[in-house]
């Protein structure tokens, strides 16, 4: 399988020291695309580089972005790594059941900022919620570990598994910003018929449905007719 459809996302990192040694653990297993949101640290600078050691070349070919949904323009599968329970209707998977993920695409991992993590909000871009389990009384764990573990794990099952997934090539699934701008669209569709009344209310809405179409397998067929749905709400009877 294609390692380079494998894709580590930082996000809003606060230590040069995590940024440069997460490198350095992609590189140890064999993976090259790390994307960094928002890093506290000037990106990159002499610390970042020297805890990379020998994956300065990835440093360097890095890619930053401002936000999230920017991030995710070439993710199919977004996974999120989290060390809370979340009380969301997402899928929970674990570190074996990786082996079941199809590494033919492109497989984004998520990781929070090293203070306080992901919020629901991020978390509801992504398509599962991964926990790493650890001792229940002391669960945090440093940031460059969390992706050590992930990529090694990830790594192992890429080796072993020559599943070749069978789908139809007549069926196009949709990418991210695919869902992304229908989405928006949406959004729009339901702020013009003032769906949006109670204005407190709004911002968990917005984030319910992102997470209800970010977590399906949409085709993109599909979000041609879901488009058409939502402008059909437009016109008048």
């Amino acid at each position: 399988m294609n390692f380079n459809n494998i894709s580590f996302i930082l996000h809003k990192p606060q230590l040069s020291e995590n940024i440069g040694l997460c490198a350095r653990a992609m590189k140890n297993f064999g993976f090259k695309n790390l994307s960094v949101i928002e890093p506290k640290p000037i990106f990159p600078n002499d610390k970042i580089i020297a805890t990379s050691v020998g994956a300065k070349d990835l440093i360097q070919k890095a890619k930053v972005y401002s936000n999230l949904e920017r991030s995710l323009i070439n993710t199919d599968i977004l996974i999120a790594t989290s060390a809370r329970f979340r009380n969301k209707n997402i899928k929970h998977i674990s570190l074996n059941e990786l082996a079941q993920i199809n590494f033919t695409k492109k497989v984004s991992f998520l990781f929070g900022s090293e203070a306080s993590g992901l919020t629901n909000d991020e978390v509801s871009y992504a398509d599962y919620t991964l926990q790493i389990p650890t001792n229940s009384k002391f669960r945090s764990l440093n940031l460059s570990h969390s992706l050590a573990i992930v990529a090694q794990v990830v790594s192992y099952f890429m080796s072993i598994n020559k599943v070749d997934f069978q789908k139809s090539k007549k069926i196009k699934i949709a990418t991210k910003k695919e869902i992304s701008n229908m989405l928006k669209f949406c959004l729009s569709t339901l702020e013009n018929q003032n769906f949006f009344k109670q204005k407190a209310k709004k911002p968990i809405m917005i984030e319910n449905l992102r997470s209800i179409f970010y977590k399906m397998e949409l085709s993109q067929k599909e979000i041609r007719i879901l488009s058409s749905v939502f402008a059909g709400l437009t016109k008048k009877p």
